[in-house]
């Protein structure tokens, strides 16, 4: 009777972890010599598990990433001019808080938007807010926000992501309010928050596809600045792996 009502209070305060592992740890014969702080202990251990692995999957849910990808899974095989200590080194999160830009380009089928994605899981699982969006999708939400009056708050809530997706930009050049809204992001984020771009198009050209000259030389002195420009090259690996099948 007094562990159902200490579990319901457990429960009561939210402390989801400590009612699992109360349960399971008495139940367990190995525990039974435990000293009452190395009980409790263990105890306030799975709360910290429980809710770290809570926030682990509300921060994936949020990220939305197209594909499940980790660094851990990267092919160096495949030849593409991926270098290995490139990544070695994003694998630590400094370029999260540093608030470094991550710039891929390369064909596509190259694996662009998978290492992207391997890379906002990573943010992730690091603890920090990731927001994935495709080009189009990622402009028309834009747009809308300025149509029901949310646009000033959809900013806000991007600027405050710590690491933000951009896949297939410059698709198209960029129009007018596309140009603006761009410029107005990675201003809010330089140096505070991390931008990861998938491009067909080499940097070279993206000066030119940005437009109206002005705005093209802002966005694109801060996208590159202290960049990661990664360019990928080769024959694509979806037809690849298609053609193995």
């Amino acid at each position: 009777m007094m562990l159902e009502q200490t579990l319901s209070t457990l429960n009561q305060l939210k402390l989801f972890g400590m009612a699992k592992g109360l349960a399971e740890r008495l139940k367990n014969p190995a525990h039974a010599d435990l000293t009452h702080e190395e009980f409790v202990g263990m105890l306030v251990q799975d709360e910290k598990t429980d809710r770290d692995n809570r926030r682990l999957t509300r921060l994936l849910k949020n990220a939305r990433l197209r594909q499940s990808a980790s660094l851990e899974d990267v092919d160096y095989k495949h030849p593409r001019g991926l270098q290995k200590q490139v990544f070695q080194e994003l694998a630590n999160p400094r370029w999260i808080t540093m608030g470094r830009n991550i710039l891929f380009t390369g064909p596509t089928g190259i694996g662009k938007s998978w290492l992207a994605c391997a890379l906002g899981n990573f943010a992730a699982r690091q603890g920090f807010t990731v927001l994935y969006l495709r080009a189009p999708r990622f402009f028309e939400v834009l747009h809308q926000s300025r149509a029901d009056g949310s646009h000033l708050k959809l900013l806000g809530k991007i600027a405050k992501t710590n690491v933000i997706i951009v896949d297939d930009i410059l698709l198209t050049p960029l129009g007018e309010a596309e140009r603006s809204d761009m410029l107005e992001i990675i201003e809010d984020r330089h140096q505070s928050g991390a931008t990861v771009l998938t491009s067909q198009l080499p940097t070279k050209h993206w000066h030119a596809a940005v437009g109206e000259p002005t705005i093209a030389d802002a966005l694109c002195d801060r996208l590159f600045h202290h960049a990661f420009k990664i360019e990928l090259k080769g024959e694509s690996i979806r037809k690849n792996k298609a053609d193995e099948k």
